[in-house]
């Protein structure tokens, strides 16, 4: 897409988590904003992620996160992913 990331951080067969959604900040170093959108669980990783992918690519970003790990594990994984996918 153009305009935004979109981001499914799962494991095993596809499936809708946690949904968030985050706008790149207009200033450099400043955080922009996020809202979780749909879910319960894991609602400060998923608002996380996409507030880490939101800036690392500077669009809006869309993600749901659906794990079975412990929520810190979770954030570290999906976001160590986040960084290998910028680094190509």
């Amino acid at each position: 897409m153009d305009n935004a990331v979109l981001a499914l951080c799962f494991e095993g067969t596809i499936k809708i988590g946690t949904l968030a959604i985050a706008t790149p900040s207009l200033r450099d170093g400043a955080v922009g904003t996020s809202s979780v959108l749909l879910g319960g669980k894991y609602l400060i990783a998923a608002r996380a992620l996409a507030e880490r992918s939101a800036a690392i690519f500077n669009k809006m970003s869309l993600v749901s996160l659906n794990t079975t790990l412990a929520e810190g594990e979770a954030l570290r994984g999906y976001s160590s992913l986040l960084d290998k996918v910028r680094a190509k």
